[in-house]
């Protein structure tokens, strides 16, 4: 996907609340019932060399684990995508900095600081990486860091917590046994209808990130391509003072926000998976059967596109096979 730019991905937290913005995160699968090493719930003490993949707060300051807080306040070298979020992080928790150094690690210097990190990696010190918020890696800066530590036989370990992708899922009253993260959507028009016709027939419920500014014109991409009738929600906010969730089908939200005008602060869509997911995928072909019986193929695919409220190409594409059959 297309990155965001950064001043829209990342805009200033709200009034009167001290945290950082935004972003995404991930989870685990459930073990197996095994208690937990003792080592990863013992006393801080000297941090063992290796890359911490370290995840803060989406919103609420107070969202960050302990094991986070005791990274952060003995970890050698502090890498941030900005490090005046991470700055104001330390100070709001009583981090002092003990003159360690924090440096900008992001796309656009990754030719100047990685070897740079991969270099202290290999002196034996601990890196924690801290996105703008969130988890880094997860529609954030981190791949390439990651990806040559492990080349190089370096210890990787993931601090998880905060995540506006699990926020999301949790509050958006949608499916969430199967789910498919797809970022952000490209910006121009026709690469984005692409990119969300792939992903029309997905059996999973679909989140995206968005910017304000584009929020209405995706919503009218997403109506038009998977489905005005395709339930979704728009998640603003999460963690933060004005945090809202808005439930509905995705025409409804489009026409919405179309008429209100572009909204503040962070954005994630979640959309539910398509109707034949949540029936069964024979009530597509037993609604099609039907229609087959007195109607040519196109208007049936017509017809059942629009009462089950899926996108017109997925239908027709299995009325030309069951005709065929």
């Amino acid at each position: 996907m297309e990155p965001d730019p950064p001043q829209e991905t990342h805009p200033a937290p709200d009034a009167g609340d001290p945290s950082p913005s935004d972003h995404a995160g991930g989870d685990m699968p459930a073990g197996d019932g095994a208690e937990p090493e003792a080592a990863a719930d013992g006393p801080p003490g000297p941090l063992a060399p290796g890359l911490y993949i370290v995840a803060t707060p989406i919103g609420a300051a107070r969202d960050i684990t302990l094991r986070a807080l005791d990274i952060l306040r003995t970890a050698d070298l502090l890498a941030a995508e900005d490090t005046r979020s991470l700055r104001r992080l330390m100070a709001i928790h009583g981090i002092r900095r003990d003159g360690r150094t924090i440096i900008a690690s992001h796309d656009h210097n990754a030719g100047q600081q990685l070897p740079r990190l991969i270099a202290a990696l290999r002196d034996g010190r601990s890196v924690a990486l801290v996105s703008d918020a969130g988890t880094p890696l997860v529609a954030d800066p981190g791949y390439r860091l990651v990806r040559e530590a492990q080349a190089a036989d370096l210890p990787v370990r993931a601090a998880p917590g905060a995540s506006a992708l699990l926020a999301a899922l949790a509050v958006a009253g949608l499916p969430t046994d199967r789910f498919l993260f797809a970022g952000f959507l490209p910006v121009k028009a026709g690469a984005r209808t692409r990119s969300l016709a792939e992903l029309a027939a997905v059996p999973a419920t679909l989140v995206f990130f968005e910017s304000p500014r584009r929020l209405a014109g995706s919503l009218a991409a997403m109506a038009e391509t998977l489905g005005a009738e395709r339930q979704a929600a728009v998640c603003r906010e999460l963690t933060k003072r004005f945090e809202e969730v808005r439930r509905g089908t995705l025409g409804e939200l489009a026409a919405a926000h179309a008429a209100e005008g572009p909204p503040k602060g962070e954005i994630v869509v979640v959309i539910g998976p398509p109707p034949e997911r949540v029936a069964g995928p024979e009530a597509l072909d037993e609604a099609l059967a039907a229609a087959l019986e007195g109607a040519s193929v196109r208007d049936a695919a017509d017809s059942v596109a629009r009462s089950l409220g899926l996108p017109r190409r997925v239908v027709y594409a299995r009325a030309l096979e069951i005709s065929r059959e």
